[in-house]
């Protein structure tokens, strides 16, 4: 039987101290029928990330030329992606690569289209500032409220989807709003989706998403509900 190819995009933004063991830990991924390709799209970092990106061996590097956002650079990856699953990977190591496998499996055996894997499934995890954490919780509850979902992790990096669906949704937003965006766009679908617990390791410093970013993944949701 044909193996599946499994397209791992990775958007880039100055994450020099992160990106090689990153890297590594994902090239070391091995799932069992599934080969996968690592898409690496840097999005004009201005440290030493793209210098180290350049070289490593066994991925595909794009290269935007000015900073634009992680919704851009994934857009970018996924127009380079040849396989028949694709899932969002942060180069910043909060994210456990061995944790695909979970994403995968649902997909696999055919129960959904899509997978979040959901850090408030596990309940090992630390917890992130608690701003941030809130705000995720927020977006997650105001998510639940407009589209009449049960998901619990809302923001999290790990959604994981069949090719032909996620390649199917126009995707709008450039920042971080772009994950919200299909969020909507899948539930109004009226497409289930799956979540399974993943592991979480927060870092306290150097994250790039603000109370601003909150304040637009809310207004994403509410536009894109009554959005024909």
């Amino acid at each position: 039987m044909k193996k599946k190819l499994l397209s791992i995009v990775i958007p880039a933004y100055n994450e020099e101290k992160t990106i090689l063991p990153l890297l590594e830990k994902v090239k070391a991924l091995e799932i069992p029928g599934i080969k996968k390709e690592i898409i690496v799209v840097d999005d004009a970092s201005q440290d030493k990330t793209k210098e180290i990106l350049r070289k490593q061996e066994g991925i595909i590097l794009l290269e935007q030329k000015k900073n634009q956002g992680k919704g851009a650079a994934f857009k970018v990856g996924l127009k380079k992606t040849q396989g028949d699953i694709i899932i969002v990977q942060d180069a910043d190591l909060e994210y456990d690569p061995q944790d695909i496998k979970k994403c995968l499996q649902p997909i696999l055996q055919g129960e959904t289209q899509v997978v979040y894997g959901s850090r408030e499934l596990n309940k090992k995890n630390k917890r992130s500032k608690w701003i941030f954490f809130l705000g995720g919780k927020t977006i997650t509850w105001f998510c639940n409220l407009l589209y009449g979902s049960h998901l619990t992790d809302e923001p999290t990096c790990y959604k994981c989807f069949q090719a032909e669906l996620i390649k199917s949704l126009v995707i709008e937003g450039n920042g971080f709003e772009w994950e919200p965006e299909i969020t909507a766009k899948i539930l109004k679908k009226g497409l289930p989706i799956k979540e399974v617990p993943i592991q979480y390791f927060p870092r306290q410093e150097g994250k790039k998403i603000n109370y601003q970013d909150g304040i637009k993944a809310l207004w994403t949701l509410f536009k894109y509900r009554f959005k024909k």
